[in-house]
């Protein structure tokens, strides 16, 4: 078994959609990124490919590339849940806390875990999602921005007294 740990920010932004979990939120701002800047889905793909020693969302997913510009992050998901099968990991579980002053959003939680479990491929059981503010301090208390956190435990799917190829 392998632990990795993810994080991502993005600032707030006007004339954009609010999009965390794979679910688009009633907000009057959105994060500004390449893609539709879910920094929870980011922190997730960085926690995943962290653990399984691949790199980095950046390495996969460069913002540089104009085939990715407003991807859904979801569909980043999956391909990090692909690149994790290739490689032969697959997903103990997933705990992750989103940082944000506004919206409430303990509401969405369960539908954003759902999206992120079928986009991993695993058992909803197997993620858990928390939001929390921080008593309007920081960038995200004031609402410039919203961060996430996320910590992955992955499992080798090979036996490993198997020489690996």
């Amino acid at each position: 078994m392998r632990i990795g740990h993810g994080y991502d920010a993005h600032r707030l932004i006007p004339g954009r959609p609010l999009v965390l979990g794979g679910e688009t939120l009633p907000f009057d701002r959105g994060l500004a990124g390449h893609s539709d800047a879910d920094v929870l889905i980011h922190a997730i793909m960085d926690a995943l490919l962290g653990a399984a020693g691949l790199g980095d969302i950046g390495m996969h997913f460069p913002d540089t590339d104009p085939s990715l510009k407003n991807i859904s992050s979801l569909v980043l998901l999956r391909h990090t849940a692909e690149k994790l099968a290739e490689a032969q990991w697959s997903v103990g579980n997933v705990d992750a806390t989103i940082i944000a002053q506004r919206p409430k959003l303990a509401s969405y939680l369960p539908t954003m875990r759902k999206n992120i479990a079928l986009a991993l491929g695993t058992d909803f059981e197997r993620v858990n999602l928390k939001a929390t503010t921080e008593e309007k301090m920081g960038f995200t208390g004031t609402e410039q921005g919203i961060a996430a956190h996320a910590v992955a435990l992955i499992e080798k799917t090979k036996n490993l007294s198997e020489p690996l190829k």
